[in-house]
């Protein structure tokens, strides 16, 4: 009995065993399906991926677009300088002393340019005029602009000048740009309406706006008297009309002394600073001589050298003068077509205006038999309506 009683729990040990042994089986083997499982999704995941990633490479990319040109006149041709300047005037080229500067200068150096008609629409990135435009490229500033097409065209009107003359000439560039420039200023925003008549401006024509001209340039006015505020701004304002024209007087004298009886500044040659002088007392020189302004007239009485000196300059640089302020052409210096050819554009431009004119009478005729379809019908519903209403009457 006791035999019996011993051997029981131990039967019953190894029982017990045997079951948690079948179970810890159980489990392992529940735990290598999910782990198979989740090999298989993680492989099936790899190869969708896989998948997808030779789709896209199999799809053919989409190429770019073109960048946007950074340049207004986008069929260029190579090393021509496109000007975008103001535009001209009866009695001289630019009313901006620092447009002017830079197309005397590039007429001096012989490249080769072009003005464009921008109907003064544009400015540069500076927010300025003048601004040029050559291989593609953006250049603002007139000081600028010469100094860097100077490097690139190996050209400088400067380089017989010895080291004195240079820092002449620059001393006298600051004084004519700085200074000299500002009287001028003060003048033309103190008398908006003596500025338009001293220089025949015609802003309509400039522009090329159907404004009527009084509202045109009442809107010039408006602007020069804010140019007013930058004139205050620089410090010239501040000071009396009287002793201002001081100031200018003062600077003509420096100016004539320096010129002597010389016909440049340097001698026989104009250098940089013939062309900055130049381009700032052509705005007086060439002004209407019936508009009043004592500042010219008194450069005329008592530096009779500076009106010889801008005549000079003027015959080297600009042979077209006359004829680019008669007829306003902004490119009298180039080339014109040969009479053939100038006449077939003209055809062909006369031919392109009359299929227009005759585009927009048959768009007149078709609407007006639109309307008059439309009012036909109108009546045609409005009669129905009437019979309607009688028979409606008659069966009452």
């Amino acid at each position: 009995m006791t035999t019996d009683t011993e051997t029981k729990p131990v039967e019953q040990q190894a029982e017990e065993k045997n079951v948690e042994e079948v179970k810890e089986d159980v489990k392992k083997e529940e735990e290598a399906a999910k782990n198979a499982e989740e090999k298989s999704d993680d492989k099936a995941e790899k190869e969708d991926k896989e998948k997808d990633s030779s789709d896209k490479a199999a799809k053919p990319k989409k190429e770019p677009a073109p960048p946007k040109p950074t340049v207004h006149k986008a069929d260029y041709q190579p090393d021509v300088v496109y000007l975008y300047q103001f535009m001209r005037t009866p009695v001289l080229p630019s009313l901006s002393p620092y447009c002017l500067k830079v197309e005397t200068w590039l007429r001096l150096a012989g490249l080769k340019y072009e003005n464009v008609d921008h109907k003064m629409k544009y400015k540069s990135k500076k927010g300025q005029l003048p601004f040029v435009e050559v291989n593609g490229e953006e250049i603002a500033d007139s000081a600028i602009i010469i100094k860097q097409l100077g490097e690139k065209f190996n050209t400088d009107l400067d380089a017989g000048l010895s080291p004195e003359q240079k820092l002449i000439a620059h001393s006298n560039i600051s004084m004519i740009e700085n200074h000299f420039a500002w009287v001028v200023k003060s003048w033309r925003s103190q008398h908006p309406g003596r500025m338009l008549k001293a220089y025949k401006v015609d802003i309509r024509a400039a522009t090329g706006t159907k404004l009527p001209n009084a509202i045109l340039n009442a809107v010039y006015k408006f602007f020069l008297r804010r140019a007013a505020k930058k004139v205050r701004a620089h410090g010239i304002g501040v000071h009396k009309p009287e002793e201002i024209e001081e100031f200018g007087q003062n600077d003509l004298k420096v100016l004539s002394d320096l010129l002597g009886d010389k016909q440049f500044f340097f001698g026989e040659t104009p250098s940089t600073l013939d062309v900055v002088a130049f381009a700032n007392l052509a705005q007086l020189v060439y002004m209407d001589p019936e508009v009043s302004y004592s500042l010219r007239d008194w450069l005329l009485e008592n530096c009779a050298n500076l009106k010889g000196f801008c005549d000079r300059l003027k015959d080297r640089a600009f042979p077209d003068w006359e004829e680019m302020c008669s007829t306003l052409d902004l490119n009298s210096h180039l080339p014109k077509p040969p009479p053939e050819e100038e006449k077939k554009k003209e055809e062909k431009e006369e031919a392109k205006e009359k299929k227009e004119d005759v585009k927009e009478e048959k768009k007149k005729e078709e609407e007006k038999e639109t309307d008059e379809k439309e009012k036909a019908q109108k009546e045609e519903d409005a009669a129905d309506k009437d019979d309607n209403k009688k028979t409606e009457e008659k069966e009452k």
